[in-house]
């Protein structure tokens, strides 16, 4: 490539980048508000009915699950099926909020509630699982995603720029990801107080969510080359981050960008990070389940590139057989 074709590609690559991570980073964040928030609402059906109905005037917004009772409610929430409850009582509307599910929610909540009741009604809020003391605005938590990710994608890259192949490679991102898990949970849990749950459990899903995005990474370069380092980081980076919707919530960010980051590792982490820290591990299966397959897929190929490689040696390494010599003719 010639020096001016290459002045016209970093020309012409910048802008794109600039507008891709525009697009992947700003975007969601300036369309943030709730679509299909799992709400719940308790009472009896008669006394529900005008709220439900003002809450279906906000279309897409909510998604309303109804409970018989407030008890009912605050099972729901302790088991993340819902974000938040209005409970309808003789006295008037009260409000379940889980702020350690979403600050930025529990918020929203509130403010949509007080909107809906009568001018002068005095809304009673209760925290059923507030956020940590030490991280009370969820900053902290979300702020602790981008790290982690760095901390994978470092390790895929690692090992694929030092040449590490196969069973060797695989070793050594499962080493540097439970290094990585039982660190990050002495900083955000022993130290910061950000985290709250089993600390063994919050290193776990710290561990598998970096080694979730290590390995693919490092098994996209065993396939394809170092293509393959930009495919990952693309994925994860760029895409994965702001699609987690970790300082909000999923449900907050515009379609298909939500239901998307939940498929990628990043979001899945952030996911069952918030589950085992703050609800005893609840709803934590399917974020789990999708770091396992991304972890899974990454170690087989991984495991494969490094076979191919060395079938590949084998084959270059073995002489070509030397044809026996003819015979000179008799005479």
């Amino acid at each position: 490539m010639t020096a001016t074709r290459k002045t016209v590609a970093v020309l012409v690559l910048i802008p794109v980048v600039v507008a891709l991570a525009l697009w992947a980073f700003a975007w969601p964040a300036a369309r943030i508000a709730p679509r299909d928030l799992p709400l719940g609402v308790a009472g009896p059906a008669t006394a529900t009915a005008p709220l439900e109905e003002r809450l279906a005037e906000h279309a897409g917004a909510f998604e309303v699950h109804r409970y018989d009772s407030e008890a009912a409610a605050r099972t729901a929430i302790e088991d993340r099926a819902v974000y938040g409850a209005v409970v309808v009582t003789p006295q008037g509307p009260e409000l379940l909020t889980a702020s350690a599910a979403s600050p930025v929610v529990a918020g929203l909540l509130r403010e949509a509630v007080a909107a809906q009741a009568p001018a002068g009604t005095q809304i009673k809020v209760t925290d059923v699982v507030p956020a940590p003391a030490g991280d009370p605005r969820g900053s902290a938590f979300g702020a602790g995603l981008f790290p982690l990710i760095l901390a994978g994608a470092a390790s895929g890259i690692a090992a694929t720029v030092l040449g590490l192949r196969g069973a060797r490679a695989a070793g050594t991102l499962l080493g540097a990801a439970a290094l990585a898990g039982i660190v990050g949970a002495t900083l955000a849990h022993s130290w910061l107080g950000v985290l709250t749950g089993d600390w063994w459990a919050e290193a776990g899903v710290l561990g598998l969510t970096v080694f979730a995005i290590g390995a693919t990474i490092s098994g996209l370069a065993a396939l394809i080359g170092r293509a393959g380092i930009g495919v990952g980081a693309l994925l994860m980076i760029l895409l994965g981050n702001p699609f987690s919707g970790v300082a909000s919530a999923p449900e907050m960010l515009p379609a298909p960008v939500g239901a998307l980051g939940q498929w990628l590792p990043p979001g899945a982490g952030g996911s069952a990070l918030r589950s085992v820290a703050f609800f005893d591990g609840a709803g934590a299966g399917s974020a789990l389940l999708v770091l396992g397959v991304w972890a899974a897929a990454g170690l087989a190929a991984l495991l494969l590139g490094g076979r191919r490689d060395r079938t590949a040696g084998a084959a270059t390494a073995t002489p070509a057989p030397v044809p026996a010599p003819s015979p000179a003719p008799v005479g």
